[in-house]
């Protein structure tokens, strides 16, 4: 590599690690890949608290191949985000309460936050983020490290 094309890799990692960066306790990526989220937020311990109380309705949208990985959070429903009839599922979850407070747990934050807009739209009126997630992001240290209680199972898509 010549020393062109080494400051200019340098310099990249420097503008991709700015992006991480926090201020006033918002970390500037996720804040930029995610749309304006009008709904709660909970942290981990809290949902944990709050969905084995029966207090929230606590939803794992991470992949099988995650929940394989670490297992899901106990209290946590598994329902792949991907699948088609995710709302459906959601519903389900909630015994068809629209008004059900649902809290969204995935890996970091990300994907949850956009979902939770999804659901939104999709007429729910209570969603709450877990932003910090299973693995930790600017919000927290999330579930796995704070050593909360985990629930390992094999996946089974329903109707399977």
């Amino acid at each position: 590599m010549d020393r062109r094309a080494f400051i200019g890799a340098g310099a990249l990692v420097a503008l991709s690690a700015g992006g991480f960066v926090a201020a006033d306790g918002q970390n500037l990526f996720y804040t930029a890949i995610t749309p304006d989220f009008p709904g709660g937020v909970i942290s981990a311990p809290d949902a944990h608290a709050k969905a084995v109380a029966g207090d929230i309705v606590l939803v794992d949208i991470r992949r099988p191949d995650e929940w394989d990985k670490t297992g899901s959070g106990e209290g946590a429903h598994r329902i792949d985000l991907r699948v088609a009839d995710f709302a459906e599922q959601v519903k389900a979850a909630a015994d068809g309460n629209f008004d059900a407070p649902i809290a969204l747990i995935c890996a970091r934050g990300v994907r949850s936050a956009r979902t939770s807009n999804q659901l939104l739209e999709a007429g729910f009126t209570n969603i709450i983020d877990v932003p910090e997630g299973m693995l930790g992001s600017a919000a927290g240290p999330g579930w796995l490290e704070r050593g909360l209680p985990l629930v390992h199972e094999d996946y089974a898509p329903p109707g399977a």
